[in-house]
């Protein structure tokens, strides 16, 4: 059998994910990544070009699939946010990547702020323009949506960063217990959240009302 380049990228980066996770960028290391995925450490040089850019990759990596599995419906933001929280709930290693990146590179803005930007911006522009706050002047409509967008995500990922203070402050014997409240919450405070965004939301002011 010949040597599959893109099989031993995807130990790679499964590897990493995991060494990440755990151990954050500084506290990594490369030789620990290439023996759990059966690679060299140059095969992890040439295909990711080091420790950082590997980082970089996983995190972009997994940012995309949450975006890509899990939207937010301008009519049923608070479903939504259920399915968000359910997401990280299937994926731990996400909150945790987000965390060590705020705490390692908090002051070196990575080269990927600009594309991780511009699609946020892409997405609250989407919600937008599908009608979400057109109760409010146009100029006020974006940052609105951006403050909502950015409250929902708080309100989800705040139960997995730290999941003892959950459990502790819900008085719950175990996490489990504890994130089935706080789903339930969670949804309940985005549905509120998002009542007066919502495309079908009926102007107070409109005739007739």
């Amino acid at each position: 059998m010949g040597y599959d380049a893109e099989d031993t990228r995807r130990r790679i980066f499964a590897a990493a994910a995991a060494e990440f996770a755990e151990h954050g960028l500084a506290g990594a290391r490369v030789d620990r990544i290439a023996s759990a995925a059966k690679a060299n450490k140059q095969a992890i040089y040439l295909y990711y070009g080091g420790k950082e850019k590997l980082f970089a990759a996983i995190l972009r990596a997994k940012l995309e699939a949450v975006a890509v599995s899990v939207t937010i419906d301008p009519e049923a933001v608070g479903e939504s946010a259920g399915e968000i929280f359910d997401w990280y709930h299937e994926h731990p290693e996400l909150i945790r990547l987000l965390l060590w990146e705020s705490l390692e590179a908090c002051d070196a803005p990575a080269a990927e702020d600009h594309e991780r930007r511009d699609g946020y911006r892409a997405k609250v522009h989407g919600l937008v323009d599908c009608g979400m706050a057109r109760h409010l002047p146009e100029e006020a409509r974006v940052p609105a949506v951006q403050d909502l967008v950015f409250t929902v995500m708080g309100l989800v990922a705040w139960n997995f960063a730290v999941p003892q203070m959950c459990r502790m402050v819900l008085d719950e014997e175990t996490s489990e217990a504890a994130l089935a409240r706080r789903r339930a919450a969670v949804v309940a405070a985005a549905r509120t959240l998002a009542a007066d965004f919502a495309p079908s939301r009926r102007n107070a002011e409109q005739p007739g009302d």
